[in-house]
């Protein structure tokens, strides 16, 4: 134990990280993203211990953002509202044109 922590309530030392919720900001921008974008697939990332349930959303050309959002349940019925796909991202990974826009991002800063 150090010395600080002799200060702090034993509650605080033991509850851990933080992790900070959704906001009405997030849900807004994913209602931004879906109505700005083509061909947008869902990807539901569940809680860990550092972050809370997030939506990643993938357009048709790789472009993508990911908010937090209250629970799984929500963001399944946040897709199926906004008509697209959701996918359990521990299940199905994260989808390559992703990846290949990513790539694309930082050659295009690198040049």
């Amino acid at each position: 134990m150090s010395f600080f922590d002799r200060f702090r309530s034993r509650a605080s030392r033991d509850a851990g990280p933080t992790v900070r919720e959704s906001e009405r900001t997030d849900v807004t921008h994913l209602q931004e993203f879906v109505s700005t974008r083509n061909g947008v697939e869902g990807f539901v990332e569940p809680r860990t211990t550092v972050s809370s349930v997030t939506l990643l959303l993938v357009a048709h050309d790789g472009e993508w953002t990911r908010r937090r959002v209250p629970s799984e349940d929500w963001a399944r019925d946040f897709a199926t509202k906004h008509g697209f796909a959701a996918y359990d991202a521990g299940v199905v990974g994260i989808p390559k044109r992703m990846r290949d826009y990513i790539q694309r991002q930082k050659q295009a800063g690198a040049g």
